[in-house]
């Protein structure tokens, strides 16, 4: 299995699946004498670690990250920075119960992967479907950890801003919610009628799709290229990558299209630091593939966990019609825990694009220009 690896200049290799030894990542590319422990990284992890709330998988992983490589004390300083070369990041797996899979180890659940990965490598490992399951998104949230040490003042956030038909109401937006309820929802209001409606469908042994929005802010205009290089692009790239994810999009995104040019244009005036700045952005921070300095603004549709307990049509891996029903483990939301795994999307190709930017560019442009 090829394709395994993300990114150009900060790249980063997954490895391991759900009910295997272990998952992990090596991140190649790291700048060094930046400071990182496994503490750094258990931060994230603990925010996307499963079985903290009844609407989450019930499988106990403590997700204990340790690094194998590419740290080392600073003799200086007495702090564990990294060394320019490989970081290697290990989680055990602790709590695989690979049993409940064998009633539908040779049966393909509709929705899932189970079908295109037998009929490509003529294999597949059904024990928590392998590196299909969104276990192996740890290892994304441990890589994007150390994405976000790159870049000097960036700060990565998302929120859950709808789980099915209940919507958050903009006007209620609060960032410190997100910390305080278990759907990562930025509106408390709407995060308890989640609770309510995720109740009802988790006991029912169904599941429902949710949306994801992450805002990227300190983030220097100028990274990205103008053609196959895009910010834009590569963000799309990126968030589609992770497993569920059936769609994206930038800024305004698909509601561009119901706005005039005139509403959608992202007027400009300088402000009291020498910066233009944006009166509004609808363009998510991003003009012709390349950062505005704006914040950058992206979403992604999760679509409903796969593995239900009411039986659905299918066939097996022999070509003979049955009917599967999944139990076992599985998040009714799965867009819950997505949202530090978007976070840590962004962060990577934004820390991806910057080491690019600089590799190319060098020091910023002196903006704004002198006229001569």
């Amino acid at each position: 299995m090829s394709f395994n690896t993300f990114g150009h200049m900060f790249r980063v290799t997954t490895f391991g699946e759900s009910h295997g030894v272990a998952i992990g990542c090596v991140v190649d590319g790291c700048p060094s004498r930046i400071p990182l422990s496994a503490a750094d990284i258990q931060r994230d992890l603990d925010r996307r670690r499963p079985g903290q709330s009844k609407f989450v998988t019930q499988r106990r992983e403590p997700d204990e990250v340790r690094i194998l490589s590419g740290t080392f004390i600073d003799p200086a300083s007495g702090a564990e920075v990294t060394l320019g070369t490989p970081i290697a990041l290990v989680i055990d797996n602790v709590d695989a119960r690979s049993k409940d899979y064998d009633a539908i180890a040779e049966t393909y659940r509709p929705g899932h992967a189970d079908y295109t990965y037998d009929v490509k490598y003529g294999l597949r490992d059904p024990r928590g479907s392998g590196r299909a399951s969104a276990r192996e998104t740890a290892a994304r949230v441990a890589a994007g950890a150390v994405a976000r040490k790159i870049l000097p003042g960036m700060k990565v956030r998302g929120a859950l801003v709808q789980m099915g038909e209940i919507e958050v109401d903009r006007k209620e937006w609060d960032w410190d919610e997100v910390a305080r309820n278990p759907f990562f929802c930025p509106d408390a209001k709407a995060a308890k009628k989640m609770e309510d409606y995720l109740d009802g469908i988790r006991k029912k042994g169904s599941s429902i799709g949710a949306v994801i929005e992450v805002i990227a802010e300190g983030v220097p205009p100028g990274l990205g290229s103008p053609i196959y290089g895009k910010l834009d692009a590569e963000l799309a790239g990126a968030l589609m990558g992770i497993n569920a994810v059936k769609g994206v999009e930038i800024g305004a995104g698909f509601g561009a299209a119901l706005l005039s040019g005139e509403e959608n244009a992202d007027e400009m005036r300088m402000s009291n630091d020498g910066k233009p700045k944006f009166l509004s952005n609808h363009a998510g921070g991003i003009l012709g593939g390349l950062s505005t300095g704006a914040p950058l603004v992206a979403r992604f549709a999760v679509k409903p966990t796969s593995s239900i307990l009411t039986p659905r049509k299918t066939v097996d891996r022999y070509g003979r019609e049955t009917e599967v029903s999944t139990k076992g483990r599985h998040d009714p939301c799965v867009g819950i825990r997505a949202v530090p795994i978007g976070e840590a999307m962004v962060a990577c190709v934004v820390a991806d694009q910057y080491l690019r930017h600089r590799g190319q560019i060098g020091e910023p442009v002196d903006w704004p220009f002198i006229k001569a």
